[in-house]
């Protein structure tokens, strides 16, 4: 949180809002810790509030109950997940290939879900019935999902490539895929990082594959070697 472009605070209200994005920094990183454990499906206030030294009711002050935690815990996994976008665009070029994107965008997915296991099941699967996100959180995945398909269509800006699908068809086909392949991956060798592992190991033949399907699109060169 900017603090700066808030409200002018005197110090003790400064340090009020301070020591309340503490507890509550330290009430999201215990539920993670909970989720990795015992499942997202598993989250307990009570384990919560126990593991953060705060009696039960005190946690409502922070969160909305256990529907509140999870949206805070949605949110938190969709600004990562954007950070981790962010990273993988970086290490991009104007002139890297389609090949390279499609290659980067299937690792930034892999590495998240092998790094963030909690906050991918949250975010992208729906592992707890019932729950949907807040308005704030889904509007901020909304955003997320709209820069996803602008950079999808840039990449095919300018390049003659043959297909029957819309822009948003095949960056859609490409989801199901980068999903599926995740999926499978952490359903068999969650340990493994992107690249490696029965499923893991096959980002650059699934970028082949998909690429073959655009007849104008030579299919990348597969690598051996994986970090």
């Amino acid at each position: 949180m900017n603090i700066r472009n808030g409200p002018k605070l005197d110090p003790p209200a400064l340090r009020r809002r301070r020591q309340r994005e503490e507890v509550l920094d330290a009430i999201l990183l215990v539920a993670r810790d909970v989720m990795r454990a015992d499942g997202v499906a598993a989250l307990s206030l009570h384990e919560v509030a126990r593991r953060v030294g705060l009696r039960p009711p005190s946690l409502y002050e922070y969160v909305d109950g256990k529907q509140g935690l999870y949206d805070a815990l949605f949110l938190l996994g969709v600004r990562l997940f954007a950070q981790q976008v962010e990273r993988a665009s970086a290490e991009l070029t104007v002139d890297s290939s389609v090949a390279e994107q499609l290659r980067a965008r299937l690792i930034q997915y892999l590495t998240f879900a092998h790094e963030q296991p909690d906050l991918y099941s949250l975010v992208f699967e729906r592992p707890i019935p019932g729950f949907e996100p807040s308005e704030a959180s889904m509007a901020a995945a909304t955003e997320l999902l709209a820069a996803s398909r602008a950079a999808w269509a840039s990449m095919l800006a300018g390049r003659e490539l043959e297909s029957d699908l819309t822009p948003d068809q095949s960056h859609d086909l490409f989801i199901a895929l980068e999903h599926g392949l995740t999926a499978l991956h952490l359903a068999n060798e969650p340990h493994l990082p992107a690249g490696q592992g029965r499923f893991g190991g096959l980002i650059d033949a699934a970028v082949s594959l998909f690429i073959s399907s655009w007849s104008n699109a030579s299919p990348p060169r597969l690598r051996r070697n994986h970090r």
